[in-house]
């Protein structure tokens, strides 16, 4: 059956939206295609490359960090030639010291993810939720912390020049917060094509701490095979981790499983220039006498791996009050923003 002149301009549509997203992410596909490849290094064909990759060795650096016994074992090489390669991998990659200056070029290519707030990009240093860096915002039900997620998961497909990364999102659900109807609410909000913008996002339900520990693998995947992932999204962190690992019999297993979860995450954002945005459960601190007795989940573990942590809480008349508990280079502070149909915004 022929179709109407109505459905030939949406298909037209729809092959115009897919050719402005081939345009946006080519120059950076082209860069990825000039950097040097494993098989590069000596003693690595594309027999041991492949291995690797199986492995989740996709990039000179996984290479490069590695230690000669691990990849003796891993490719099936001897130590002599897993040393060669380890070598020439750092050489490549140019590891080690470097000055202060050199330094500050490298973090001219960092990205920023607006929240959809003025008060609260302020209160991040201006512009938003950084890229090479985890944000965590912990607080209790209802402070927020989901719909700033999905906020952030629909403003990082926005231009640059709009506050976006120009790129795709990956949400990490652990608590079945994920609604499509909510992201369809914040795409017509900012003018964008709320079915686009779904596209754009990939979902994984994790019903375990294996599982979400998995899913961050499979994200290095989804990269390696040219999707522009710009953002992670996690909500929440700890809640398999809160309930599979009970009682104080199981605390250090599970912080120390948490850590290097958490190192993986810091070292997926370095690698990739991606933001993270992980959200975390609290609980309230029976010891504290006096003020605010909720205190975040995970203790020293999540409060040391997290570059920004921020604490949200309900305020006055239905508005939202995030406070910067911890950051590198930013002052503690406030700022009172609204949860709104069109998401995270200044007003209610």
């Amino acid at each position: 059956m022929p179709k109407n002149e109505e459905e030939v301009q949406e298909d037209q549509d729809d092959q115009d939206d897919q050719e402005d997203v081939e345009t946006e992410f080519s120059e950076e596909d082209k860069k990825k295609n000039n950097e040097p490849k494993l098989t590069d290094l000596p003693g690595i064909g594309p027999g041991i490359a492949a291995k690797l990759d199986a492995a989740g060795i996709y990039d000179l650096m996984g290479l490069a960090v590695m230690g000669p016994s691990n990849l003796a074992e891993l490719a099936g090489v001897g130590n002599a030639v897993a040393r060669k390669a380890i070598q020439a991998a750092r050489n490549m990659m140019n590891l080690g010291f470097t000055d202060g200056v050199e330094f500050d070029k490298k973090r001219k290519d960092i990205r920023y993810i607006t929240t959809g707030s003025d008060s609260f990009n302020d209160l991040l240093g201006g512009k938003g939720v950084e890229s090479r860096a985890i944000t965590e915002a912990y607080g209790a039900f209802g402070s927020g912390k989901t719909q700033l997620g999905l906020t952030l998961a629909v403003n990082a497909q926005l231009p640059v020049e709009a506050g976006g990364a120009n790129g795709k999102s990956v949400y990490i659900d652990t608590e079945g917060t994920f609604r499509p109807d909510r992201i369809r609410q914040i795409s017509e909000a900012v003018g964008a094509n709320p079915e686009k913008v779904l596209k754009n996002i990939l979902v994984a339900r994790a019903f375990n701490s294996d599982h979400q520990i998995l899913l961050i693998d499979k994200v290095n995947e989804l990269i390696k095979d040219g999707e522009p992932i710009k953002l992670v999204v996690i909500d929440s962190l700890t809640a398999h981790f809160r309930a599979e690992f009970a009682g104080r019999g199981q605390l250090a297993d599970r912080q120390q499983r948490l850590n290097r979860y958490l190192h993986n995450l810091m070292k997926l954002a370095e690698q990739h220039n991606l933001a993270v945005y992980v959200t975390n459960q609290v609980m309230s601190n029976p010891a504290m006498m006096f003020g605010d007795p909720t205190t975040a989940i995970g203790g020293n573990i999540v409060g040391h791996a997290s570059t920004y942590r921020i604490y949200l809480r309900r305020g006055k008349a239905g508005s939202r009050v995030a406070k910067l508990i911890d950051s590198p280079n930013l002052p503690d502070n406030e700022a009172q923003f609204f949860v709104t149909e069109a998401g995270v915004r200044d007003d209610g």
